[in-house]
């Protein structure tokens, strides 16, 4: 099973993007959790690009929800030793999506410099695009 991180959410859904799902990864594997929903959603403008966007993520399975304390302490702990190793993660939210892929054992899959920065402080399975 794969996580497929809010990068390459946020790609499909642009209207000129070159990057389509079915070369991307087999949505038949694919999982999301809560913090991807809510970076892909709150990018749109457009009300009805919103829905379809919306329907597709939540037509997903949905790893922690809700997401419990234990997700965000392991979040928190990624990101403390990324920084012992002087590794900058942009991003506290890429570190709650590698712990939640990291409790359920799942690739995220990527277009994110983050996950790699965590994936070396941590048994994450990260795949770049």
């Amino acid at each position: 099973m794969i996580l497929v991180d809010s990068s390459i959410w946020i790609e499909l859904f642009r209207r000129e993007s070159s990057l389509r799902p079915e070369t991307a990864f087999d949505i038949e594997e694919a999982v999301t959790c809560l913090p991807v929903i809510q970076e892909v959603l709150q990018g749109f403008r457009d009300q009805t690009a919103f829905r379809r966007a919306r329907e597709a993520l939540l037509s997903l399975s949905v790893v922690e929800s809700p997401l419990a304390l234990d997700v965000y302490e392991s979040a928190v702990e990624l990101y403390r030793a990324a920084r012992r190793q002087g590794l900058t993660v942009r991003s506290s939210t890429d570190c709650l999506i590698a712990a939640c892929a990291l409790k359920h054992d799942l690739t995220v899959l990527h277009r994110d410099r983050d996950y790699a920065a965590l994936a070396r402080v941590c048994d994450l399975r990260e795949r770049s695009l």
